[in-house]
């Protein structure tokens, strides 16, 4: 039996979060045999052992051949279809997977199993209508399907949805996992005193009464009495939660409680110096409203000035309604809107903003992104320029770093920043903000390298002023795993977006982002197209054509998979093609249900040390889905090769760690441990450390925070400084490319934490993306894409640094 400890103080542990609706399972799969189906170009055989009912389908060896079920389902919802199947060759025989006529699972593999005689089954999620519902499997190839046997088929109606304790609102208790039984990924244990609470928020998806089902544990003997309000409202005083016999038995206990349609305040208050229980999860009847509003229409921009513009656009609609509108530059969110028009201030000088606007309603869901604007402000009217720093003085130098002391600048209209440059090449060492910013700072350096360094002021109209007198020279000592100068492979790329080497070293793959081209490139810098992604969609900002990797036992004759990131119409997915040393060929979906948007939409992908695929996703703009367990948005993935939860993940389902807002590069270092980079919101830019089941903070958390249950990253970054993407690891020393900070940072290991930090080429080749280790070398390779929506237009180029 636990023993409970009254806490002191209030603790707010979690925002407050909307969960995904979980459904409810039906009595059990209704199973439907092939040979009772439709079939087209196929025939019923009995030839082969291992099949259920009185046959199995034999389908013709030719594409466009299929198998159709009719199901039945007793009310619309989302059915689980489980085919299984026999495929006795050596080959892949992939087949669409049509419900009522629209294609669910595009040239979904069926995999060979080994022998005629041994079955095997593939399992796919669709929505489907009450009533009587068609599933249709049809032969992508000319290889025709595999035999089938039969289709199971399990429909959960959206008769309810969950919430789990732990990502709601809680005061005075702390979310633990110590008891087994409960769903999600933990419970609240209420402090032992009145008043402690949880605080659920609750969507419906229309206004009426509906049953609220909390899911507790108490081992004590003693009742647990707690109040239950809505929207502020009790609608149950002191109701009973007597107990249950151990902290590892949960019981159910329900109210009934009229629900506004839309977000609703559900809240669970301890009436007793005993606390709460512990709490897991509310259930509550009825669907909850997951109908994301309109994409609102194109915006447009007046009125503008130097420091500001009114923004004005088309507006959403939702079937309950919009609350807010939710205003990007690129993918940083700058403001939020009650309604347009809007006027955004704090703008920068000169400058080109390019808007787009996201609708959000009150159940937290988030429209598509609307077209984008491009705008730019007006120049500031001449005024004074800030006055001339002081000469700076350099202290305390390092291998990778030196502290930096400048005189004051003034200014009529306030000194907004400070930019450390290099006197040899005005490459920005460093910015130093705030209100005023400070007139020191610790800058990173390069090893080994003899610097001048002068400062120059920026006020609030953007003006520079005159650089400050060089600082005396000194030298920086010194160090290992240092980046050379590098040489071009390549050049006349269209925003290369991935790179990935061939098991053996002698050549790369290379991914562009906007064009869907895949190109072959050898050591030497032989470059050739070897295919085009099929079914690629553009976001018009950072989706397309992302991440690619070689099957990890990939030779070009027994095993020829290579795996894709892409955006598709329907959103994210995860694909898989053939790929014999010259073209690439076929087309599977391994992944899909994964959300896009304009930006944050991840796509790293990389086979683990375990043989597993990883895979980044981003929050598609929509940051309830990074703590959401129920979403593959705002994760870590990881999966097998046919797209199923790999063995061993925290949840049992795909995901492997969470709360990401767009997580980028992906590596391993020397001891299996994994580490990625991540893009933040207006503040800090991360590197974590990924270890399985943690949550790493967003939308609760941007760069570090002492909030409870988050894990905070191992360096952080301003995003002017990063903005990070690719990364790679060579003697335990990660390199990461930067984007808006057009630099390749290095960032020196020491066991599961960071050692030291500094950049290389700080400005020298514009916005880095790919960067690659090289097999059996100490050298990487990383590219450019100065070409793409951010960038200035110039062709982009992969270069190679020897690490030494």
């Amino acid at each position: 039996m636990r023993s409970r400890m009254s806490r002191l103080g209030v603790l707010v542990l979690l925002a407050s979060m909307l969960a995904v609706p979980a459904r409810p399972a039906a009595a059990a799969p209704a199973r439907y045999e092939a040979e009772n189906a439709t079939i087209s170009q196929g025939v019923v055989e009995s030839n082969h052992t291992g099949y259920s009912g009185t046959g199995f389908v034999n389908g013709d060896n030719l594409a466009g051949s299929y198998v159709q079920w009719t199901i039945n389902a007793p009310t619309a919802g989302t059915a689980t279809l489980a085919l299984r199947y026999a495929n006795g060759t050596t080959a892949n025989r992939p087949s669409d997977i049509a419900v009522n006529g629209s294609v669910v699972a595009a040239a979904r593999a069926f995999d060979p199993t080994g022998s005629w005689s041994t079955w095997a089954t593939v399992t796919l999620t669709a929505q489907v209508n009450a009533g009587a519902n068609t599933i249709r499997a049809t032969s992508a190839t000319a290889g025709g399907n595999p035999n089938w046997d039969y289709l199971d088929a399990d429909v959960r109606s959206d008769d309810f949805t969950d919430y789990q304790a732990e990502t709601a609102t809680i005061s005075q208790g702390v979310v633990e996992s110590n008891h087994a039984g409960y769903t999600g990924s933990g419970f609240v244990n209420y402090d032992n005193v009145t008043g402690s609470y949880v605080e659920f928020s609750v969507s419906a998806a229309a206004a009426g009464a509906q049953s609220l089902t909390f899911r507790y544990a108490n081992g004590t003997t003693t009742d647990r009495p707690m109040a239950i309000t809505v929207n502020g409202v009790t609608v149950a005083t002191g109701h009973s939660f007597p107990g249950t016999g151990a902290w590892t038995t949960w019981n159910e206990i329900s109210v009934n409680a009229a629900l506004n349609a839309g977000a609703n305040a559900v809240r669970a208050t301890a009436t007793t110096a005993d606390g709460g229980p512990n709490l897991d999860r509310l259930r509550v009847s009825g669907p909850g409203d997951t109908e994301k509003p309109t994409s609102p229409g194109q915006p447009t921009c007046s009125g503008i000035s130097s420091n500001a513009l009114t923004l004005d656009w088309p507006p959403s609609t939702d079937n309950i309604g919009v609350v807010a509108y939710d205003i990007y530059h690129q993918g940083q969110q700058i403001a939020t809107a009650t309604a347009p028009p809007y006027r955004l201030t704090g703008l920068n000088p000169n400058f080109s903003y390019q808007l787009s606007v996201f609708a959000r309603d009150a159940s937290g869901n988030v429209s598509l992104s609307s077209p984008e604007a491009n705008c730019r402000t007006l120049p500031v009217p001449a005024d004074d320029p800030p006055s001339q720093p002081g000469q700076p003085t350099v202290s305390g130098v390092q291998p990778t770093s030196a502290t930096v002391t400048w005189g004051a600048s003034t200014d009529d209209n306030g000194v907004r920043a400070y930019l450390v440059r290099d006197n040899a090449t005005n490459a920005v060492l460093a910015t130093v903000t705030g209100t005023p910013p400070a007139t020191t700072a610790s800058v990173p350096f390069e090893c080994a390298h003899t610097y001048q360094v002068r400062v120059v002021a920026r006020d609030t109209a953007g003006q520079l002023s005159t650089p400050s007198a060089p600082s005396a020279s000194f030298t920086t000592g010194s160090c290992g795993t240092v980046p050379q100068s590098p040489t071009s492979v390549a050049g006349g790329w269209d925003v290369p977006w991935d790179i990935s080497w061939a098991p053996d070293g002698s050549y790369a793959l290379v991914t562009e982002r906007d064009t869907f081209k895949v190109f072959k490139i050898t050591p030497s810098g032989t470059k050739t197209q070897v295919g085009t992604v099929p079914n690629v969609q553009t976001t018009g900002g950072e989706g397309g054509l992302m991440g690619l990797d070689f099957s990890p036992t990939w030779n070009g004759t027994t095993d020829q998979e290579v795996f894709f990131m892409h955006t598709a119409s329907e959103g994210n997915r995860v694909a898989r093609m053939n790929f014999n040393g010259t073209a690439l060929s076929g087309y599977a979906v391994v992944l899909q249900g994964i959300d896009k948007n304009r930006y944050h939409n991840g796509g790293r992908i990389r086979f683990g040390p375990d043989g597993y695929l990883y895979v980044t996703t981003g929050d598609a703009q929509e940051s309830g889905n990074a703590p959401d367990l129920g979403s593959l948005n705002g994760k870590i993935l990881r999966i097998t090769r046919t797209g199923a939860a790999a063995p061993g993940n925290p949840f049992g389902t795909r995901v492997y760690s969470y709360g990401h807002r767009n997580p980028q590069g992906l590596a391993w270092d020397s001891a299996g441990r994994l580490w990625s980079s991540e893009l933040g919101n207006s503040s800090r830019d991360e590197l974590n450390l990924i270890q399985p089941g943690k949550n790493y903070g967003w939308p609760t958390c941007e760069g570090t925070c002492s909030t409870s249950g988050m894990t905070n990253p191992k360096y952080t970054w301003s995003v002017s400084e990063a903005s990070p993407s690719g990364i790679a690891i060579v003697n335990n020393t990660i390199f990461m490319a930067a984007l808006r900070g057009q630099r390749l940072w290095r960032i020196v290991l020491n066991g599961e934490n960071v050692s030291t930090v500094n950049s290389y080429f700080n400005g020298t080749y514009g916005r880095l993306r790919a960067v690659e280790k090289v097999p059996g070398a100490g050298a990487i390779w990383f590219g450019s894409t100065n070409s793409d929506n951010n960038g200035d237009g110039s062709a982009d180029t992969i270069r190679r640094s020897t690490i030494q």
